[in-house]
């Protein structure tokens, strides 16, 4: 297996593909998508496109499905819900689809949507993705973060670390046998400089710092934690995640 980094979807190569790519989006679509799973809802399909959300979610019963749209940071009016993983619960989640685009996160996955196995992480599923790796044993993964606006972040580059740390410490193998780029090296040693403080640097982050802007510093408190789901998002069709 060799784990490559790309930290927005704009670095991802145009030729070729990977055994798996996985869509990293801390702050906070993957976190979100993680977390109404586990809140029981039936699928997650994403859009880059805000109004190609809202027909095709008007297409479902009501009482089935969520609308999440967020841009900036903010709840996008006409949707039932923003970008926060706070948002889910078994009382409003449960059986429903969730209809979702973000601002950067969704972008990620429709980039990596064609790869024959896709699915996404945060740090709150770091060791459960890890498992999945080390299951399914993929030749090639592509770790992809979504960045902000074609931009670099640290809570992606960070959770990309996580998984490749764990991978390590799980195999005992090394970066000369793990690491297919030298961004995936330098992601570790990320995390292992910052793994007792992720809620710190979430608040370094430039995106953690527009979030606490917009008064959400328990969205950052959230998505700082580690290995708390045990849930690995699986793209089943292109752009349909379920568990």
């Amino acid at each position: 297996m060799k784990l490559f980094l790309y930290h927005t979807p704009e670095e991802v190569p145009g030729d070729g593909s990977p055994a798996c790519a996985v869509a990293i989006d801390v702050l906070r679509a993957t976190s979100t998508m993680a977390a109404a799973l586990e809140a029981g809802a039936e699928a997650i399909q994403v859009f880059s496109n805000i109004d190609d959300l809202l027909s095709t979610g008007a297409s479902w019963p009501a009482d089935k499905r969520l609308l999440a749209g967020e841009r900036g940071g903010a709840k996008v009016d006409g949707c039932d819900l923003g970008n926060s993983p706070l948002d889910h619960s078994a009382e409003r989640s449960q059986g429903k689809r969730l209809f979702m685009s973000t601002t950067n996160g969704t972008r990620c996955l429709k980039q990596i949507e064609h790869a024959p196995m896709v699915i996404t992480a945060a740090l709150t599923t770091r060791q459960a993705v890890v498992d999945f790796l080390l299951h399914h044993q993929p030749a090639t993964v592509w770790l992809v973060g979504s960045g902000w606006e074609g931009t670099y972040s640290l809570e992606d580059t960070v959770c990309a670390g996580a998984i490749i740390h764990g991978v390590i410490a799980a195999t005992g193998q090394t970066f000369k046998d793990l690491a297919g780029n030298d961004a995936a090296i330098a992601s570790v040693s990320l995390y292992l400089q910052w793994q007792d403080q992720l809620l710190d640097l979430m608040h370094y982050a430039s995106h953690g710092q527009r979030l606490l802007r917009l008064d959400n510093e328990a969205d950052l408190k959230y998505c700082a934690q580690l290995d708390v789901l045990d849930v690995v998002p699986i793209q089943q069709s292109p752009g349909v995640l379920s568990r």
